[in-house]
């Protein structure tokens, strides 16, 4: 039955690499366990309540989108999305944070709406082929950023990017885990990601980096502060629909760079550079976000660390249905899944966006008309740090590159349309 379910005879893996992959992608998503409670706790939310919400909705449609789609991706609430709604909204003192969850809403079923009549899929095929190499890229760039970052290997120090302290205890237990890393991975090692970050964790124990809780089963705490209190009519007023525009943006391209970046690492996309059948997990992030803010959480999305279960093999949805399963037990065992330090799982992040840069091979720099909007697709998405905006600047910059060129028949009427908007994206 999960011969016929998950294809592993024609996707070349097996139960026990899937099972791996799944666990591995847990892993290195972990930490949104404890950082979507903080963030909504900033924002007056039910901090016991957001966790278990949380690991819920990372549960359900990590599952969801292994079964229906078959492929290797897990969601849970999107970082960005949820900065921007607890620190812009609603401490900004913009909208109470049941109005935001009702933004949330409204821009969700905008999402299913348009996938539903394959709107999302004809952008996803205006985007000019170069540009979808890029973005494979540009999103292996953003990962080692965020391995960087979160592994304290690199500081802002007046506003100029630094190296971090080499003497601290996290930059050097993260030092450690790169070292592992390498090492598994230059010996072909099998599951020596998921290997570096379980030995990376003990090994911060002693160094005082991993903590060890008091309990390791508890019992999880009632939704009932946060659960349908959305309020959907307080978000319906003019002013906030730009507002709403930034979520929904945000979230399109954020997803669109996943699931192409991650898809052509497990080597699924086509000749054109597109993922068959896309509207399928268009389809449950849509969805996930909306029952997502039902039941009070920000923007659900297809994370990037699902690269981590790729890197380790996974090729079938199986991979996904695994870490929804991991994340249903953190239910229960929510202190073991916080054990899991940043500098665990920095290291992995960055040998998989290193392998993901392998990518720009492909890009076709004889040409300066393609190479620009490429280069400014990778450039835009590492140096601030969003998927969205650097996807959003390589298509208007290979508009204008190709219309200052004279190349009008390079063009499609949809690049011009689709411009519009993101340069709007950018003012608002």
């Amino acid at each position: 039955m999960m011969e016929k379910v998950f294809s592993f005879k024609e996707r070349n893996t097996n139960v026990k690499t899937e099972i791996t992959a799944g666990i591995t992608t847990f892993m290195t998503m972990a930490y949104i366990l404890v950082l979507q409670p903080m963030f909504m706790g900033a924002a007056g939310m039910d901090v016991g309540a957001v966790t278990v919400v949380t690991a819920v909705l990372a549960a359900v449609f990590s599952i969801f989108m292994g079964i229906y789609t078959n492929l290797p991706f897990a969601l849970a609430p999107a970082m960005g999305s949820n900065a921007f709604f607890a620190y812009t909204l609603v401490a900004g003192g913009i909208v109470n944070w049941e109005t935001g969850l009702g933004m949330v809403f409204i821009s969700g079923v905008i999402f299913i709406l348009l996938t539903v009549l394959g709107l999302r899929e004809v952008i996803v095929n205006l985007i000019p082929k170069n540009i979808k190499y890029a973005i494979g890229v540009a999103v292996g760039f953003y990962i080692v950023l965020l391995g960087f970052k979160n592994g304290g290997l690199m500081s802002l120090e007046g506003g100029s990017i630094a190296m971090g302290d080499v003497k601290s205890p996290g930059v050097l237990l993260t030092i450690i885990g790169l070292v592992l890393v390498v090492l598994l991975q230059a010996r072909k090692i099998k599951g020596g990601v998921l290997i570096a970050i379980i030995l990376t964790t003990l090994i911060g124990i002693p160094m005082g980096i991993t903590n060890v809780p008091e309990k390791l089963v508890t019992m999880p705490p009632s939704i009932a502060p946060i659960a349908f209190k959305l309020d959907i009519m307080a978000a319906l007023k003019w002013s906030f629909f730009p507002l709403m525009f930034t979520f929904f943006v945000g979230d399109f391209f954020s997803t669109l760079g996943t699931l192409l970046g991650v898809s052509a690492k497990a080597d699924l996309l086509d000749e054109n550079g597109n993922l068959p059948n896309i509207n399928k997990p268009f389809l449950v992030d849509a969805i996930a976000t909306v029952v997502g803010a039902l039941f009070g959480s920000t923007v659900v999305t297809t994370y990037i660390e699902s690269a981590a279960g790729v890197e380790e093999g996974g090729r079938t949805g199986f991979t996904a249905v695994v870490a929804g399963i991991c994340f249903a037990l953190t239910v229960f065992f929510t202190p073991i899944a916080g054990m899991i330090p940043s500098e665990a799982t920095a290291p992995a992040l960055i040998l998989i966006g290193l392998l993901m840069i392998t990518g720009i091979k492909n890009i076709e720099f004889n040409d300066f008309t393609e190479a620009f909007p490429a280069f400014a697709t990778i450039t835009f998405t590492a140096f601030t740090s969003s998927i969205s905006n650097g996807i959003s600047i390589g298509i208007i910059s290979y508009m204008v590159t190709k219309v200052m060129a004279g190349r009008f028949k390079d063009l499609n009427w949809g690049i011009y349309i689709l411009s519009i908007p993101l340069i709007a994206y950018f003012i608002i």
